[in-house]
């Protein structure tokens, strides 16, 4: 129960000083509480032709190698958990990655728990797993992941809304710069005009008119530019 109680203030830290780190500690601590040997937060992702994968956001203990490494979804057990909506025990041999092609082959997994979550269009697995233990876990290791799953949906629409806000800000801030860059570029223009008009309507040397002409027309590019970095 202390060791729960520990756990649980250590997560609470994490989401009020850091949540980009909250789905990282929880992994941490699905492997202290359950005693696993490796615990991990799964994500559903896409590839550039539409694949669905699985994407390793968060790896503690054995597979922390693994971190951030992209799996295919139908290949793992994660994509059986989401396609059910509901929890599975697995244990997965050697062969099976193996047989994935995988440069690097990952321990076997002899029990494991994999726990379904989602919000909002995003979804995934939270896991603990075991590498040479049958009958690692228990029951109560089953309560701690569901609860923990419902922890790692809040994380992922904590990270959402934070960027969402993010976005807002930046779009709002080069909004006001746009607005401002396109006042500035309405005088140049106003000048580049009048200096065409100039050279064009009046007799003699226009070579003046032509050469305001030409600086008005670099303030404008310069101006321009600027507004399409945005």
């Amino acid at each position: 129960a202390l060791a729960q109680l520990t756990g649980m203030q250590r997560l609470a830290r994490a989401f009020t000083n850091n949540s980009d780190g909250v789905l990282q500690e929880l992994s941490d601590i699905a492997v202290q509480l359950c005693g696993a040997e490796s615990a991990g937060i799964s994500l559903e992702t896409f590839g550039p032709e539409g694949q669905q994968l699985f994407q390793w956001v968060a790896i503690s203990g054995v597979y922390s190698p693994f971190l951030n490494a992209t799996v295919p979804y139908h290949w793992m057990p994660c994509g059986v958990c989401l396609d059910r909506s509901q929890p599975q025990t697995l244990r997965v041999p050697v062969a099976h990655f193996a047989a994935m092609g995988l440069e690097e082959l990952p321990p076997p997994i002899t029990d494991g728990i994999l726990i379904p979550w989602h919000v909002g269009s995003s979804r995934g697995t939270i896991w603990v797993l075991a590498h040479g233990r049958t009958d690692a876990f228990d029951h109560m290791d089953y309560n701690l992941m569901q609860m923990f799953s419902d922890f790692a949906a809040m994380a992922v629409r904590n990270q959402q809304q934070q960027k969402k806000i993010l976005q807002q800000t930046r779009a709002a801030a080069a909004a006001d710069m746009a607005n401002g860059l396109a006042h500035q570029i309405n005088n140049p223009l106003q000048k580049l005009t009048n200096s065409i008009f100039l050279a064009d309507t009046q007799s003699g040397d226009a070579s003046g008119h032509i050469k305001q002409a030409s600086d008005d027309l670099q303030q404008l590019s310069s101006l321009v530019r600027q507004l399409l970095a945005l």
